[in-house]
């Protein structure tokens, strides 16, 4: 019997041997297996490239960016009355249909970039062949289709990021090689022949910073599209194989033989006859170069302050000024900014004149000291302010020698001048150009609509080319009298009326500072004291400083600060008694127009404004700035300041007496404003107010120590205020803006104080007159005048 460990060989037969494979059968296998491993590959390929699968590949068009590819545009600029400021571009490009471009245009493209255009799908087999074939060759030769050129350029599908693998050297490449045949042959799928040709030639570089057939037209031969000859077409379609190299400006010979290849390619696909190919071969290249800067248009202050305003905008809410196409819509009217900017002109122009003629007679530089004495070695310092000094000093550094031969060294250059067109060359050093440009007196003037906040001109130097200083914003001065009225602000929101009286005498004011008990004696402009006890409105309306300090010791000088910042002064103000003579803070005309609008807008301060709305390039809007204003003070407080700014003009003595030489009276005109002149004439001012405006102009030197030594030239009735006047009358005269003399509006309410105060020199009629309604006004003007008698019923006892 068998062992129950023994094998039971008699159930299992012997297993046959396994026939051996030859090498023929397996390398068969394998070539199947590898030939179906590359095809899933190949085939799944393009899902995983689209899908980016593991983030191998980087990102991919999607099918909204296929659909609606974002272009760069630039975007524009409107001022409220549809005149176009300019433009705002990194990539200077405006797209035209196809319709508007020159036929020669599309010939001359397909027969040298893509001569199979109209029979491919995206991807040219044929010209892909012979790439392949001429590289294996040693030999370099483009296979890329019109349309792949397009993808590459709509969608930066080589500079995009490319994934883990595109950091792998060489499969980069091909990683962004794949990305462009599929976005190409998406394109195809979506857009006709034309719709790609159009696209394609608005969007690629021609050279010279100009994108798009548009721009390229007008850099190269300041012609437009349609009106391209073939031989400028042939010009410019050459350039786009290297827009440098083939730069017919810079590199006229290398464009030339690049332009009649152009035109042998023509002539070979018959879209040119031959003969006319060569003749046009023969001929030089003709340009009327041109180029467009980055921001194109006027240069000026409020476009720049456009540009913060709407770069920070665009920060916050993810869009981009240079590249988006957005259709900015500014509140400036370009009628009033012309008006303006000519009125700064004329004044500034003549007032040069003068203070050059001023300072031609005497023995210093206009850079003087409290004593009148120059400041010696003032250019010396000043430059080392400047931005050239810090370059220098870095260049030469450890070199003082070289540095002070740099700054001496004589070299020409173009500087501003009041003469023929606005510049100059001349031969100076940065020393002597420093000096030169220190001579003049800057302007910033402001106007704007009191009721919405809409800035409708601003003027912030005297050209922006050569003075980037905005002097309406970025600088800020003091303010002078222009002050004073946030005193009497104070005053009459404290109880006091406009009739009330204060004596005209010396005074001497007791403060403590840090602790320490200090005296105060203000001085009025003439050193002279009159005794008079005068009402408000006239000490206001005559400047008058002695009346002014005791008003602010009464309220309070910390209130007056208060106040001035309720409606709209934003600087930083010290409460010290000299607070109401300007002399406690710098500020800005941007601010002192803001707060004057207060008192227009019946105690409501308005948000200036700049920009009203923003499209896209759609013409969707994306955001509307409306007119924004906030509670300030009474309406009653408001309407009683417009009468104490009217005394200007109106009391015996008001600083605003030289309106009365323009041509602004008409329909019984009231004009409110007041004048400002600072320590030693180094600030004038002026603020204007009427029914439908106000307006803050500012004079001055660059430095303060730069200035007039005498009332007759350097005090603000002088310097600013016939920039005002001269401005409103160009405004008045000019009837397409409909803004037209007349009365500030009547207060609808009930007035509890005494509002209309006798003039101070008229004391036959002098009387106290309580009155208790403005239903009364046009009496009462009437009985000031002298044309009517005061009723019995108005009288008071004195």
């Amino acid at each position: 019997m068998p062992s129950k460990d023994a094998p039971n060989t008699a159930a299992r037969p012997p297993k046959a041997p396994r026939p051996k494979r030859s090498w023929p059968n397996r390398l068969s296998r394998l070539a199947w297996a590898t030939f179906a491993l590359l095809a899933g590959f190949f085939f799944l390929l393009p899902i995983l490239v689209g899908s980016n699968f593991l983030f191998l590949f980087g990102k991919s068009p999607s099918l909204e960016e296929l659909e609606n590819p974002k272009v760069e545009q630039p975007s524009e600029v409107y001022t409220a009355d549809g005149v176009q400021l300019g433009r705002y571009y990194r990539e200077n490009r405006y797209p035209v249909p196809l319709d508007s471009m020159s036929p020669w245009l599309v010939k001359a493209l397909v027969a040298t970039e893509d001569i199979r255009f109209q029979e491919h799908a995206g991807i040219d087999p044929e010209a892909l062949g012979g790439s392949v074939v001429a590289a294996l060759r040693g030999q370099k030769r483009g296979g890329s289709t019109i349309t792949q050129q397009l993808a590459k350029n709509l969608y930066k599908t080589r500079r995009e990021e490319q994934g883990a693998l595109g950091k792998v050297p060489g499969v980069g490449t091909v990683v962004a090689k794949l990305k462009e045949w599929l976005t190409a042959v998406e394109l195809e799928r979506r857009y006709t022949k034309d719709e790609i040709l159009r696209m394609y030639l608005n969007t690629v570089d021609y050279g010279s910073q100009a994108y798009g057939i548009k721009v390229a037209a007008k850099t190269f031969f300041s012609t437009t599209p349609d009106s391209l000859t073939p031989e400028q077409a042939a010009v410019l379609v050459g350039g786009l194989n290297n827009p440098t190299a083939f730069n017919p400006k810079f590199h006229p010979e290398a464009a030339t033989r690049r332009r009649n290849l152009v035109l042998t390619r023509m002539a070979q696909a018959g879209v040119l006859p031959a003969a006319q190919a060569q003749a046009l071969q023969a001929r030089p290249i003709v340009l009327q170069y041109q180029v467009e800067k980055h921001v194109d248009g006027p240069e000026n202050y409020f476009r720049s302050a456009i540009s913060q305003f709407v770069s920070s905008w665009c920060e916050q809410n993810g869009y981009d000024m240079y590249r988006d196409g957005l259709k900015i819509y500014t509140t400036l009217d370009s009628r009033m900014q012309e008006h303006a900017e000519e009125a700064v002109q004329k004044r500034m122009k003549a007032l040069q004149r003068t203070f050059d003629n001023f300072w031609r007679n005497r023995d210093s530089a206009p850079w003087v000291d409290e004593q009148g004495k120059e400041i010696p070695n003032f250019i010396e310092t000043q430059i080392k302010r400047t931005e050239l000094y810090k370059r220098l000093a870095e260049k030469y550094k450890g070199h003082p020698d070289q540095l002070e031969m740099a700054l001496r060294t004589k070299r020409p250059m173009k500087v501003f001048t009041w003469k023929g067109d606005g510049d100059t060359t001349l031969v100076m050093s940065p020393l002597d150009s420093l000096a030169y440009y220190k001579h003049f007196l800057q302007a910033g003037m402001m106007s704007m609509d009191p009721y919405t906040g809409h800035i409708k001109a601003w003027v912030g130097g005297l050209n922006y080319r050569f003075f980037q200083y905005d002097h309406v914003r970025q600088g800020k001065r003091q303010a002078g009298s222009t002050f004073k009225p946030f005193v009497y602000l104070t005053a009459l929101d404290k109880g006091y009326a406009p009739c009330d009286r204060i004596r005209d005498q010396r005074v001497t004011i007791k403060y403590v500072e840090d602790g320490k008990p200090m005296e105060w004696q203000p001085d009025n402009v003439t050193r002279e004291y009159t005794g008079s006890n005068m009402t408000l409105r006239h000490a206001m309306a005559r400047s008058v400083n002695s009346v002014t300090a005791q008003l602010t010791e009464r309220v309070g000088w910390d209130e007056v600060a208060k106040y001035a910042h309720k409606v709209g002064i934003r600087s930083k103000l010290l409460p010290v008694p000299s607070i109401g003579l300007g002399s406690a803070g710098d500020v800005s005309v941007y601010e002192m127009v803001n707060a004057y609008s207060t008192f227009v807008n019946g105690g409501f301060r308005p948000e200036p404004l700049i920009v009203t709305r923003i499209e896209d390039r759609n013409g969707n809007v994306i955001k509307q700035f409306d007119p924004q204003q906030k509670p300030a003070i009474s309406a009653e407080t408001a309407w009683l300041m417009l009468y104490m700014l009217r005394g200007g003009m109106e009391e015996p003595g008001g600083t605003s007496q030289g309106l009365w030489e323009y041509d602004l009276w008409k329909n019984d005109n009231q004009i409110g404003g007041k004048t400002g002149t600072t320590s030693n004439y180094s600030d004038g001012w002026y603020m204007g107010v009427t029914k439908d405006l106000v307006t803050g102009v500012w004079v001055g030197g660059e430095d303060r120590s730069i200035h007039f030594f005498r009332s007759e030239q350097g005090e603000g009735g002088r310097m600013a205020l016939p920039i005002f006047g001269s401005y409103m009358e160009k405004v008045y005269k000019d009837s397409e803006l409909g803004i037209t003399p007349g009365h500030f509006a009547k207060y609808p309410g009930k007035i509890n104080r005494k509002y209309i105060c006798y003039s101070e020199d008229d004391r036959p009629r002098r009387k106290k007159i309580e009155i208790d309604s403005i239903a009364t006004d046009d009496l009462l003007e009437r009985i000031n005048s002298g044309e009517t008698p005061i009723p019995d019923s108005l009288k008071v006892p004195q």
